[in-house]
């Protein structure tokens, strides 16, 4: 009977992992805070610098003849722009007696219509005195045009009717005559023409009197508009608060610094794609996360000198079960991998002489003053002169630039120092290819400067039903390439974990006669 066997789907990794892009902004959070503070100071400032000039305010309320319930604020434009012309700007610039030009006093002022019949203008001066006096002329020399046009077309409309009515009044005059001499004959054949000449005069007389009533009304008309044509609200300065200016230009600073900074921290954490979490650092990398340690440890605080003091006591326990020598490896934290190699070297100490050796670029250890209590420290170079009973502690780099043919001199065994959201996915890869080229396998990582908020687990599963499928699908197909079978092949006896083939599961016949 042939067994056929399937692969279990691996689970697709998405686009974006919400997750991870929220620890990658909260750890940039130094650029966005910074960003906003930039944006907050930023607004105050220009509220100190961008002063805005005296301004005052005036409401006109503009009555027009086509006024409808239906405008759709056409007519209040037309005003708003009839009020940026020179003539109205003259108009206004004579009143004051002003020498400054029209065109330059038009920058200086605008009108907004407020709804369809009233419009409101503002007025910049060199004082609040002179800036009510140029509001105030400005509004009587609006409603003075405005005044004008409506009394023009009035009485244009009305002479359009009268001289009309006049034409009239000259045709009935000529049909009247010729009644006067249609009467005086007595043909039979006149009757007629008769008829038709009262039956025109009747229509001119009409007419004429309908040409009268719209003449009357269209002057009767205007003096409405013009009425309802005025000033509702009087000239008055416009009041200027330095305070809350520069609260609103603070605040609105402080926000747009933040969105900017948020966005720049979000494309770029996606951009850069740096792992920050546990489980993403491990499942590249190839090993479990076995500690962390905040990235500043400072000597007064509690905290950090307690997580290092405990980081010590378990790499010295793990030296001391270690076949042969074991080496501290940074990746990105060159300084706190230095300061616990010292710690695990006095903790280690106790058992016989240890001597560390310095493979830090940069920061090296061996030129360091000596401490009393402190082991001894040297390079590379020097491990020949080194006495076989010492116990060699290396201290070396995997971040780029690093010498790789010096990592198996400093220790056949590693403990990686990762710095979270240091290395790429890419170099996490490349330092798991390097270490298994190198045949040192990595005992664990210990993460540094860690997300505060990070539940996530850094211990890898293998092989047994009981793991998480999470984290074998992880183990079974890394991110972004194959980092981790790289890193297994580097595995050796005394690991974390032990590396199983996938275990293929045989199909159930569906019956006997399939089974046969």
């Amino acid at each position: 009977m042939t067994t056929r066997t399937e692969e279990e789907p691996a689970v697709a990794a998405p686009l974006i992992d919400l997750q991870t892009l929220l620890a990658a902004v909260r750890r940039r959070r130094r650029l966005w805070s910074s960003l906003a503070l930039f944006g907050l100071l930023a607004g105050a400032g220009l509220a100190f610098v961008l002063v805005p000039p005296p301004t005052a305010t005036v409401k006109v309320l503009v009555a027009h003849q086509e006024d409808q319930p239906n405008d759709p604020g056409t007519l209040i434009r037309t005003d708003v722009a009839l009020l940026r012309t020179t003539r109205i700007a003259g108009e206004a610039l004579r009143s004051l007696g002003s020498p400054v030009r029209p065109e330059e006093f038009m920058e200086e002022y605008e009108g907004l219509g407020l709804t369809n019949n009233l419009m409101g203008i503002t007025v910049s001066g060199g004082s609040e005195a002179e800036a009510v006096a140029r509001a105030g002329a400005l509004a009587d020399a609006f409603v003075a045009d405005h005044v004008r046009r409506l009394r023009e077309t009035a009485d244009a409309e009305a002479k359009a009717l009268l001289d009309q009515r006049d034409r009239m009044r000259d045709e009935l005059s000529r049909v009247n005559g010729a009644i006067a001499e249609g009467a005086r004959e007595k043909a039979p054949a006149a009757s007629a023409d008769m008829e038709t000449l009262f039956a025109r005069r009747a229509e001119l007389t009409s007419r004429i009197s309908d040409f009268d009533q719209r003449a009357a009304q269209a002057r009767v008309g205007a003096p409405r508009l013009v009425a309802g044509t005025q000033i509702v609200d009087a000239p008055r300065a416009v009041p200027h608060s330095l305070p809350k200016a520069v609260a609103v230009d603070a605040a609105i600073g402080l926000a747009l610094g933040l969105a900017l900074g948020l966005a720049v921290a979000a494309v770029g954490s996606v951009v850069a794609d740096r792992p920050v979490l546990r489980r993403e650092i491990a499942a590249h990398l190839g090993a479990s996360v076995v500690a962390e340690l905040p990235r500043r440890s400072w000597p007064w605080r509690r905290r950090s000198r307690e997580a290092r003091e405990r980081l010590a006591r378990s790499l010295a326990r793990t030296v001391r079960g270690a076949a042969g020598p074991v080496s501290l490896l940074e990746l990105g934290c060159a300084r706190e991998t230095g300061a616990v190699a010292l710690d695990l070297a006095r903790a280690l100490g106790a058992d016989g002489p240890v001597a560390v050796v310095d493979g830090l670029p940069g920061l090296p250890l061996a030129g360091r003053r000596p401490v009393p209590g402190d082991p001894v420290v040297v390079d590379v170079g020097g491990t020949a002169e080194l006495s076989h009973r010492e116990r060699r502690l290396g201290v070396g780099s995997v971040a780029p630039g690093a010498a790789w043919a010096d990592l198996p001199h400093l220790g056949a065994r590693a403990v990686l120092f990762v710095r979270a959201g240091f290395g790429s996915v890419a170099w996490l890869h490349a330092v798991a290819r390097h270490l298994a080229d190198q045949r040192v396998p990595v005992v664990g990582v210990v993460l540094v400067d860690p997300d505060p908020r990070d539940r996530t687990d850094g211990t890898l599963w293998d092989g047994a039903a009981a793991g998480p499928p999470r984290a074998q699908d992880a183990r079974r197909s890394p991110r972004n390439g194959g980092g981790a079978p790289h890193a297994r092949e580097a595995v050796g006896e005394g690991r974390w974990r032990t590396d199983r083939l996938p275990v293929r599961a045989a199909r159930v016949p569906d019956s006997d006669q399939e089974a046969r």
